[in-house]
């Protein structure tokens, strides 16, 4: 029974509850006795009800002994929580940070004194539970927002923000000027923990660093301002003068007291308009100059001050408002300037008269140059005759039967003749190139054909010295004048063949990059170090030709180096004395394959000409004799005329008209060859071959003969070029 009443173990109730039951139980006792009236059910009952009695008063006596006992513990764990509670306090009072504690649902449960002082409140203003929200709301507009903050309702997001996601620390300023740095973090059990320290010395400190930074700085660009050769002002956005030098005001002669600190710029604008500095001395004058600095509008001028110096004005806004003037004195770079247009004009003047004096020049240099080619031609003309006789004799003597002792001084003859006729050759040809009256034909075509006549033409010479010339074939395509291309290696092969007397010549070309390098390398005597540096120049020869008679006139490399100039070719020579030589020249090279020309067979010399018709006009009886004897010698039947009229009663007797004609371009009486045969073809035969024989090798010739199909032959000419023609005239089908 006693089990089942809601009785706490251990307290002062119980005890009286037990009392009560006793004494409940003892009535009830004594009742049921009188009812009864049993002695001995009695006594059983008071045995038994005193065995209970006692025992449940043991058990009570045993349960207040654990009931002072527990209170004993709670009162020992009280006092220690209380001393705890107490020395936390202590602790976060002697903190010398503010410090702030929220539980889980963000209300305020521990704080200290120094709290309280940042935020300006006391405990008796807000009540521990008192959530951070409503702490920060009552606190706000009365103790931390600066009167310069302008949303106060902004401000107090933004903190609330902050708050719930605590991340990092942050600084505020409070209204009565100190800095807090705030660091708030969270708690294991989701509170949020503040600590608030004021930062307010060293934000002074920071503060007076800036200031002297600011200071030394401001020092520094005065000095910088005071240090330039330009007058400098500066006025803020209020268009007040904040920084200015001395030249400044030196340069505009401003007046003492005037330029100052905070000096409006209406006020240093109305003085320098109305003394004149600008010329109009008016309001409307003031008005629009006053506009444009209002409006920050960039200005560049020079104008001249009145004590005659010259200023460049330039002004330019400032990101943050206001303006900088830079005011420079000019002068001496206008007068300068003035002076150099002066010499400018003087200089242009001269230049004219300069180039007057030029174009005379010129022109007296163009006709000097006409005067020598036109006196180059003559002469040529006048050499080349008796030459062309004189081979034309000789040629005819060499095809006849001689003695040993004559042949050979008719040899000698003959080589003489070559070498006058190869000089006087070089000369024109080295002339014409100067001039640059030589044509230049630009085409695409194929290396093997050129390298098939070098191997033909001077692969017998170089076997009668006792050397061996081999022509490595190539299938690759240039873009060149073939005609010049081919002078130049011809001239490489035949110094390699006169100055290798025995080895090899070989004639090969390599690809390097977009050019092929054409070579001609031998194993002749070579060339020194310092003979190379002169090859190139004109009448410059070695002396260690195999052979003296085999000499030339030293022009032949100096025509290559002007042939390559004209075509934008490199040529080069290596060598090494006893060794050889290798003289190379650079082409471009064509990748895209060009049409390939079908060669012109060449027929081959030795024909018979027996039978064969020839007239030959000419004014000179020489070289009518010497033509007549050469041809004669081949079996031709040979008719001479020294005129167009002699050439018309000489075809009046004539059976039938000759099977070729060759005349000699300058007739007498101003003649021509041209004209003589344009009057067989208009009066005699419409077509019939012809040959026009001419020491004369300008372009314009050469052009006129070509133009009128008829074949060309130099002077002093070639037996074998004649006799060649001669043999294709008899392969040709009659007509």
């Amino acid at each position: 029974m006693i089990d089942a009443l809601d009785i706490p173990t251990g307290t002062d109730d119980e005890a009286i509850k037990l009392r009560k039951i006793i004494a409940a139980l003892m009535k009830q006792v004594e009742r049921t006795l009188d009812v009864q009236g049993g002695a001995f059910s009695l006594f059983q009952t008071a045995t038994l009800l005193d065995d209970k009695v006692r025992e449940r008063t043991t058990e009570l006596e045993t349960a207040l002994n654990s009931l002072e006992k527990v209170n004993k513990e709670l009162s020992r764990t009280k006092g220690e929580a209380e001393t705890a509670r107490i020395r936390l306090v202590e602790a976060v009072e002697s903190v010398s940070e503010g410090f702030a504690l929220y539980d889980s649902e963000d209300r305020l449960i521990l704080c200290n004194q120094k709290f309280w002082d940042f935020w300006g409140g006391r405990d008796k203003d807000v009540s521990y539970g008192t959530r951070f929200e409503d702490v920060a709301r009552r606190f706000v507009h009365k103790y931390v927002v600066p009167s310069e903050v302008s949303d106060a309702v902004d401000w107090l997001d933004e903190r609330l923000a902050r708050h719930r996601n605590p991340k990092d620390a942050f600084v505020i300023q409070l209204k009565d000027g100190r800095w807090l740095k705030i660091n708030e973090r969270p708690t294991k059990d989701g509170g949020i923990v503040g600590i608030y320290t004021d930062i307010t010395d060293i934000k002074q400190q920071e503060r007076i660093r800036r200031e002297k930074e600011l200071a030394e700085q401001n020092i520094l660009l005065q000095n910088t301002l005071d240090n330039l050769r330009q007058g400098v002002s500066v006025f803020d956005k209020d268009l007040k003068l904040v920084a200015w030098n001395q030249r400044f005001v030196e340069l505009l002669e401003l007046p003492e007291g005037l330029v100052e600190h905070g000096m409006s710029y209406s006020r240093y604008l109305r003085y320098n308009v109305f003394r004149g500095e600008f010329g109009s001395a008016d309001d409307a004058e003031f008005e629009m100059r006053l506009d444009r600095a209002e409006k920050m509008e960039p200005l560049f001028l020079e104008y001249t001050r009145p004590d005659g110096r010259s200023i460049e004005v330039q002004r330019n806004p400032m990101p943050t408002g206001g303006f900088v003037t830079t005011y420079t004195d000019v002068t001496s770079r206008l007068r300068a300037a003035k002076q150099l247009r002066e010499a400018k004009e003087n200089l242009e003047e001269r230049v004219r008269e300069r180039t007057d004096e030029l174009h005379y020049a010129k022109e007296a240099a163009e006709e000097a140059n006409l005067s020598k080619t036109r006196f180059l031609a003559a002469a040529s003309h006048d050499l080349l005759q008796p030459l062309n006789a004189s081979r034309l004799f000789i040629s005819t003597l060499l095809d006849r039967e001689l003695e040993d002792k004559n042949h050979q001084l008719v040899e000698r003859a003959d080589f003489a003749l070559k070498g006058v006729e190869s000089l006087l050759g070089a000369l024109l040809e080295i002339s014409k190139l100067d001039a640059g009256a030589v044509p230049v034909v630009v085409s695409d075509y194929d290396l093997n054909d050129l390298f098939d006549r070098l191997q033909r033409e001077y692969g017998p010479l170089a076997q009668k010295k006792g050397c061996e010339l081999k022509v490595i074939g190539s299938s690759k395509t240039v873009s060149s004048d073939p005609k010049l291309l081919s002078r130049i290696l011809r001239n490489f092969v035949s110094n390699a063949v006169r100055y290798t007397e025995k080895g090899r010549i070989i004639v090969g070309a390599r690809q390097e990059g977009k050019e092929l390098c054409l070579s001609v390398y031998d194993t002749g005597t070579g060339i020194s170090d310092q003979d190379q540096r002169h090859i190139f120049e004109e009448f410059r020869q070695l002396e260690n030709a195999a052979s003296n008679e085999e000499k030339g006139a030293g022009l032949g490399l100096a025509i290559v180096k002007r042939i390559a100039q004209t075509l934008g070719h490199e040529v080069s020579v290596t060598s090494a004395v006893g060794k050889g030589s290798c003289f190379s020249v650079r082409v471009p090279l064509v990748t895209r394959k060009s049409k390939k020309t079908q060669a012109v067979p060449v027929d081959q010399l030795g024909k018979c000409l027996d039978g064969l018709s020839v007239l030959i006009v000419d004014n000179e009886a020489d070289i009518q004799l010497g033509m007549r004897s050469l041809l004669e010698n081949w079996d031709c039947t040979v008719y001479t005329a020294g005129s167009q009229n002699e050439a018309m009663r000489l075809l009046d007797d004539l059976p039938s008209f000759p099977d070729a004609v060759i005349a000699d371009y300058h007739l007498n009486n101003g003649e021509t060859g041209l004209d003589f045969l344009s009057w067989l073809k208009r009066d005699h035969k419409v077509t019939f071959p012809a040959m026009v024989i001419t020491a004369d090798r300008t372009d314009e010739i050469r052009s006129s003969i070509a133009s009128h199909g008829y074949a060309l032959l130099n002077k002093p000419l070639k037996p074998a070029k004649l006799r060649a023609w001669l043999s294709h005239i008899c392969n040709a089908p009659m007509t």
